[in-house]
């Protein structure tokens, strides 16, 4: 069965990086944020689906 929450972070982590590398967005700014916090709960929900 398909992951849909981890799905969804993926696609927002993403999205979100997308439009920092085109808008050259430095770290500190809140998207760059957001990604380190998806990055977090990426990590988090992968390491509790492994085992």
């Amino acid at each position: 069965m398909a992951d849909l929450y981890l799905k969804a972070l993926e696609a927002e982590r993403k999205s979100l990086w997308a439009a920092c590398r085109l808008k050259g967005l430095p770290k500190g700014t809140p998207e760059r944020q957001r990604i380190e916090e998806l990055d977090q709960l990426l990590a988090e929900h992968k390491a509790k689906k492994a085992g």
